[in-house]
């Protein structure tokens, strides 16, 4: 059975990134659009928050989660949405608060799960370990929306191990929900990390491989780009076709993100780029004379 410790502690790392991006924001920056068609940031953050206390109630009270489920069923194509309007209907600092709080109790309440324990939720039940991956992957696809509304950019780090591994591991689910066969042989998945290591997944020979960077693997298992933007490598038809079909999170598949073409990189890419630079004159700026330890 899988430590669950490693994806919590990158799991808290994580979301106190986007924290930091949220917590000095005025009334109107919360009220920003997002990618997410009808979704603000508040909305953004309102649904981490509302999976956040599902999470607690899954992992602490299976009754009051089963009840949950039975509004979803009741719901299905409205219960995400209604969860977040909800929440984005808060004032910004109550938000904030709620959300802050209901990371701290799932994150207490895996870290003291018993080993090899599992528990329910919309789909299969997950282990500590799954759940918190999960948790990771959606703080960080949804920080990518948040950061896209207000001009910035998230720099990727090798936390994205995570949701990488997850986007290899739902391959076969992403075939089925889109109603297409399930390919017998395994693929060989050859992805570089943001730090340069090299991340690989199936056997040397197979026939079928995916090779590019983890962070376009991350971008298109949640949805976050569109295949045509990303510097993904596909050899053989079924890992081909996986491309134009790959998600790694539960439920039906969406409507993606339309294609930005290449000004649409040249953009994400220089704001990256601008950012870095910002942010390496500011860290030269703060040691200052001091730089030598004295």
């Amino acid at each position: 059975m899988a430590d669950p410790t490693p994806v919590l502690d990158d799991l808290r790392a994580e979301s106190d990134e986007l924290d930091r991006l949220v917590a000095e924001l005025g009334p109107e920056q919360w009220r920003l659009p997002t990618p997410a068609p009808g979704w603000t940031v508040a909305h953004q953050i309102a649904h981490l928050a509302w999976t956040d206390h599902s999470s607690v109630l899954a992992v602490t009270d299976r009754g009051a989660f089963a009840r949950e489920v039975e509004k979803a069923l009741s719901a299905p194509g409205d219960f995400v949405d209604n969860g977040a309007e909800e929440g984005a209907a808060k004032p910004p600092a109550q938000l904030l608060a709620d959300w802050r709080a209901g990371r701290r109790a799932l994150d207490e309440a895996l870290r003291a799960a018993p080993a090899g324990a599992r528990f329910p939720w919309y789909g299969p039940p997950m282990a500590a370990a799954s759940m918190a991956t999960a948790r990771l992957m959606e703080t960080w696809a949804h920080g990518l929306d948040v950061a896209d509304a207000l001009g910035t950019v998230l720099p990727p780090t090798d936390r994205l191990r995570h949701i990488v591994r997850l986007g290899v591991r739902t391959r076969d689910f992403a075939f089925g929900v889109h109603g297409l066969p399930t390919p017998f042989e395994e693929f060989r998945v050859e992805l570089i990390s943001p730090s340069g290591e090299s991340w690989t997944y199936g056997p040397e020979d197979a026939t079928d491989r995916v090779t590019g960077p983890a962070l376009d693997f991350c971008l298109l298992v949640t949805q976050r780009a569109h295949r045509a933007d990303l510097a993904l490598r596909a050899e053989g038809p079924d890992a081909d076709r996986w491309l134009d079909v790959a998600q790694a999170f539960a439920g039906p598949p969406g409507a993606g993100r339309p294609p930005k073409g290449p000004q649409g990189r040249a953009d994400a890419q220089g704001r990256a780029d601008a950012k870095g630079r910002a942010d390496a004159k500011g860290r030269a700026d703060a040691k200052g004379p001091r730089g030598s330890g004295a």
